[in-house]
């Protein structure tokens, strides 16, 4: 497996139907096209590719960006072949993100991803320790994507603060064990749930606690559920959509995640 720099019109051409094999797209306004790799690749963006030999099965496309005044990557897309999902590729094309950054004298690197995907929070805090604290709603509209479909593209706004000690014990760790920083065993439990089938359903949630550490549970499996119950996935929307703009309004932040694959199902730690 090669991971490299994409430099080329044709690289950007296998990126393109990458784009649309991973996600499934259906609207061509949904799909980054040649024309703007080209551009943003010039000026400071950062196109990676995974090659198994001679065959694109992962990439990562970043752009530069501002917030408050300070200069960052954006990191657009992460997208691997579902062969290659879970071998760890990711994080590798999130590494070698973070080293090209680092390299343009940056420290931040920020992204939207999906709250309730629970397979990506486990990435994003588990492996590579990053923090939330910003909740936006519908931000993408409405998607042509066969992942996103049926439901509103709320999203969390990950931020990888890359030169953070926390960081980089996470990335030097290799023994694939999970490693969590904050004790999780006193966190007040926010929402309450009972089983659906296969999947587990929200019941109800106080959003009056003031605790200085709560959990959040979510359930495995969503773009699934996406597809076989979508009412079920509206309503995990709804309630986590209420849970975290209450309590991200009051000064907490999601610091970790707890993945229980046994019990389809994870939990984020929330912090004041």
């Amino acid at each position: 497996m090669q991971i490299r720099e994409l430099k080329s019109i044709e690289e950007f051409k296998q990126v393109v139907a990458l784009e649309r094999q991973i996600w499934g797209y259906t609207d061509e306004q949904d799909v980054v096209p040649v024309p703007i790799f080209i551009i943003t690749v010039h000026r400071g963006g950062i196109l990676l590719g995974a090659y198994d030999k001679d065959q694109l099965v992962g990439f990562a496309y970043s752009i530069p960006g501002f917030r408050d005044h300070r200069p960052l990557q954006w990191s657009h897309m992460l997208g691997v072949t579902e062969p290659y999902r879970s071998t760890g590729l990711g994080r590798r094309l999130k590494i070698e993100q973070r080293r090209l950054t680092l390299a343009m004298g940056l420290d931040l690197i920020e992204w939207t991803y999906d709250p309730l995907q629970a397979l990506n929070a486990h990435l994003n805090f588990v492996k590579l320790a990053v923090v939330v604290e910003d909740y936006e709603e519908n931000v993408y509209g409405e998607s042509s994507s066969l992942l996103h479909r049926g439901t509103a593209t709320d999203r969390f706004i990950a931020r990888w603060w890359i030169r953070d000690p926390r960081v980089e014990r996470r990335l030097a760790d290799d023994t694939g064990q999970a490693i969590h920083d904050i004790d999780a065993t006193d966190a007040r439990q926010v929402n309450t749930l009972r089983r659906h089938g296969e999947w587990l359903e929200p019941v109800g949630a106080d959003l009056s606690f003031t605790d200085s550490k709560l959990l959040v549970t979510i359930p495995m499996g969503f773009t699934e559920m996406l597809t076989r119950d979508v009412g079920l996935a509206r309503a995990w929307r709804a309630a986590t959509r209420a849970i975290f703009t209450t309590y991200f309004a009051r000064d907490y932040r999601a610091v970790d995640f707890f993945l229980d694959r046994p019990n389809r199902c994870g939990s984020y730690l929330l912090v004041r």
